[in-house]
């Protein structure tokens, strides 16, 4: 995994407010060299430090107003056949695999009940999927952010040990 430096997390930081900025204003904003900023886009982009453009186009604004989660237990021999099936979902916009009793975690969305409780069945259809659970979202209170890791300018290295909280 590509470890960030101060440098990068300025450059992320003005990427940030404007994911369009050109490297000619990053560089003004920065005080880097043009080149500087053009070789480490480049390596953000081959070590995918970088999310794909979509993630920032809101379900919402395509119609998939209602998000929820779908966790699933399944046959942990078919595993593979699982998530290549969950994969197939338009509506599963992430699968996570967490520690504990739920093997799989998908948040999903859907444009009403009716149509989560589709995306639901298709998810329990899926291969090796015993069983699921779904939980809706009411409404998201802190949607999805780096800016304050990227502001904290730490990382696995950089933390410090807190005090017990008595």
């Amino acid at each position: 995994m590509y470890q960030l430096d101060d440098t990068d997390r300025r450059l992320l930081l003005e990427l940030d407010q404007d994911p369009r900025m050109t490297v000619l204003l990053l560089a003004q904003r920065t005080g880097l060299a043009r080149g500087t900023v053009q070789a480490r886009l480049e390596r953000y982009r081959t070590e995918g430090v970088l999310r794909l453009g979509s993630t920032m186009v809101p379900p919402a604004a395509l119609g998939y107003g209602l998000h929820a989660t779908v966790s699933a237990e399944l046959d942990q021999h078919q595993l593979d056949e699982a998530v290549e099936a969950l994969r197939r979902i338009p509506e599963v916009l992430e699968c996570h695999a967490p520690a504990g009793d739920i093997d799989l975690l998908c948040h999903v969305v859907a444009r009403d009940p009716d149509d989560l409780y589709r995306v639901a069945e298709e998810i329990r259809l899926c291969p090796g999927i015993t069983r699921t659970s779904t939980s809706v979202y009411l409404r998201e209170v802190i949607g999805y952010r780096v800016r304050p890791l990227l502001r904290h300018g730490g990382g696995p290295r950089a933390r410090t040990r807190r005090a017990p909280v008595r």
